[in-house]
Formats: C-alpha cells, structure tokens, sequence
C-alpha cells in the first residue's frame, strides 16, 4: 500500500491515478484550509491545482538527478503569491507540495495518510483555537491636534475600558499639524463598546480613531 505504483517507463493508467489523486487531495486541502479561515478565491484554486502541478514536474524528471536538482532550485525561486501570505497560506502551500512530491513519485498511499493526519491536525487545532489570545487585543490609532499633549491624555479612558494599554509609535501628519498615535490595547470585554470610542473622540477633538485587529493591513 505504501509502496510507489510508478514502473520504468510509466504507463498511461499508473499516470491518471497519479493526476486524479492529485486532484481530489488538492480539492480537499483547500476545503480544509477553508475551515474557519479566509482566503481568496484565487489562493484556494492554487491550493487545489498545486499538487497536480508538482506530480507532474516530478513525474518528468523521474530518475534524472542532474534534472531533478535543477528543478528543486527553481521551485525555490518561484513565488506562488505575488503578495506576501499569511503563515497560515504558507503551511497549506507547503503541504500541497508534500503531496504532490509523493504522487509524483508514485507513492499514493503515502500521499493519502500523509493528508488524513495533517488535515486531521489542522481542524483539532481550529476548533480549540490553537494560539490564540484569550484576550481582547487591538491596535487602536487616534489622531490629535499638533497643541495637545499626549501624555496621560487618555489614561482614565484606558484605564476604565482596558486592561492594558501601550502607546507604539508617535507621529506627525498633515504638514505637522496633527498628531497619529499608535496603542496597543487589550480590552475588559469581547467587544469593542461604543462608549469607549466616544469618550476618546471627546479628548481628541473628534478627530479620527481607527481600532481594529493585527491582522488589519490598515492599523500597521
């Protein structure tokens, strides 16, 4: 069962089981990845058709060294994403070509197991919400005028709705006019309240406050 079915030369029926293997584990990786996540469209077809891609590569350069060094080199070279992924995404690319490297290599049972104890891995560890911070932590950005002085300019508010507050970075915007100061938060509750953000817009001249989580491309 674990063994590879590719003989020397390959045959038509031993490169279709290959390809359609690929194809069904591809599919299921990207349901799996999709399980309590968000992703594009266009990375879960990558995801689906990757494995196919990388069995064939491999299927190729079967038996040649020299080729098959060439080609790992430029696997290493190429960027599957144009924008940098989450670690997340770089998990589930490189499990798609773990797969696609054993069907490619006719291991098919190998590629079959290896798939049910890694997709079994990665939805224990979503459903208990492995990692993540039993807390409520946000960035927060809240704009000021360039006369107020931050200093202890929220400490009450923060201490009232927080239980930690730590203000990252200070700067200058619009022709040094205002103020852009950068907290890092962790709220008393699950939420965000509505009162929280009021008594900060009182402060700072009802200018603009942003709050939302790391993963918000906006707040970094």
């Amino acid at each position: 069962m674990l063994n590879s079915i590719i003989s020397n030369p390959i045959t038509l029926p031993e490169l279709l089981a290959c390809l359609l293997c690929a194809m069904v584990l591809g599919v299921f990786t990207s349901l799996v990845f999709l399980y309590k996540s968000r992703h594009s469209a266009g990375f879960l077809l990558t995801l689906a058709m990757l494995p196919m891609a990388v069995a064939v590569v491999i299927l190729l350069v079967n038996g040649n060294i020299g080729t098959g060094v060439a080609v790992a080199g430029a696997f290493a070279l190429v960027r599957f994403r144009s924008v940098p992924g989450t670690a997340e995404e770089i998990a589930a690319i490189f499990i798609s070509m773990a797969l696609g490297l054993a069907l490619g290599m006719g291991y098919i049972g190998i590629a079959v197991v290896f798939f049910l104890l890694s997709s079994a891995f990665k939805l224990m560890l979503t459903a208990v919400n492995f990692g993540k911070s039993p807390q409520t932590v946000k960035h927060l950005k809240i704009t000021i005028p360039e006369n107020f002085n931050y200093e202890g300019l929220f400490d009450d508010v923060f201490e009232k709705y927080t239980t930690q507050a730590h203000l990252e970075t200070i700067r200058t915007t619009n022709m040094g006019t205002l103020f852009e100061l950068k907290y890092n938060v962790v709220l008393r509750g699950k939420s965000v309240p509505k009162d929280f953000i009021d008594e900060l817009r009182t402060r700072n001249g009802n200018l603009n406050i942003v709050i939302g989580d790391f993963t918000d491309k906006e707040m970094l």
